[in-house]
């Protein structure tokens, strides 16, 4: 059996970590993310997702430089997303140091470039990420532009498509519970894990640690990941996965 992983999330803007609700960005967590990584390193997390949820390109070499600085560091994989459109996009961010790109507004818009990218660097590489909201009747629809913008895919159809056309992974996340210390929505999860064969990493609204577990134990996911809750709580990786262990759950 596969072991699960446990991912941080840096969600970076112009360059500064920053907290999200609902992806509206709050308070600057980490001036320098290079710091935080030298943390997350000792604290045994598997894998690292690095976003750039800037609302422009403006500033875009803030987070070439960010990127840059922290791959000589991590030491665990490290996964980027964030105004990602272009083949020539991705070279430059695995020349930088990503080991995967994630892909979600350009992958709705222009589902080849999944294909595109999975043929030049393998589909392990190519990352979809689905941000989905909780509409009036109790659906739920994909959003992109940083969540701004609906669209009409059903997420579990969008999830399959997001396969059949080269996605090796998904990347998970209810704008819904985003900040909102809820725990996964797990109807959602277990819907999309459900429905793929590939792995899915559950995103959005982690306060405890039994979430963790409950994404994985509930909702079906392969990897649980968090982006606030883990620069407050001292050594909290290693507490995390001390409970998740504790929980049954097979964790690295």
């Amino acid at each position: 059996m596969l072991k699960h992983r446990l991912v941080v999330v840096l969600i970076l803007s112009e360059g500064q970590i920053v907290q999200s609700v609902q992806f509206k960005l709050t308070n600057v967590i980490h001036a320098h993310p290079d710091i935080a990584v030298d943390f997350f390193n000792l604290w045994a997390v598997d894998e690292i997702v690095l976003l750039d949820v800037s609302r422009s390109t403006d500033k875009r070499d803030r987070f070439y430089d960010a990127l840059d600085k922290l791959s000589r560091k991590c030491m665990v994989p490290l996964a980027v997303g964030g105004w990602v459109t272009s083949i020539e996009e991705m070279k430059r961010l695995l020349g930088l140091g990503a080991d995967k790109i994630i892909l979600n507004t350009a992958a709705v818009r222009n589902p080849s470039l999944i294909t595109e990218g999975a043929l030049c660097f393998g589909r392990q590489c190519m990352v979809v990420s689905i941000d989905a909201r909780r509409q009036a009747d109790c659906t739920y629809r994909v959003h992109i532009d940083r969540g701004r913008e609906p669209t009409e895919h059903d997420p579990v159809l969008w999830a399959q498509q997001a396969r059949d056309v080269g996605a090796g992974e998904l990347f998970l996340n209810c704008i819904d519970n985003d900040g909102f210390r809820k725990g996964y929505d797990l109807k959602l999860l277990k819907a999309i894990t459900s429905s793929v064969n590939i792995p899915v990493v559950a995103m959005g609204g982690v306060f405890t640690w039994q979430h963790l577990v409950e994404g994985i134990t509930l909702g079906g996911a392969d990897a649980v990941a968090a982006a606030n809750i883990f620069h407050y709580t001292e050594h909290s990786t290693k507490k995390a996965k001390k409970h998740m262990r504790n929980s049954g759950v097979n964790v690295r």
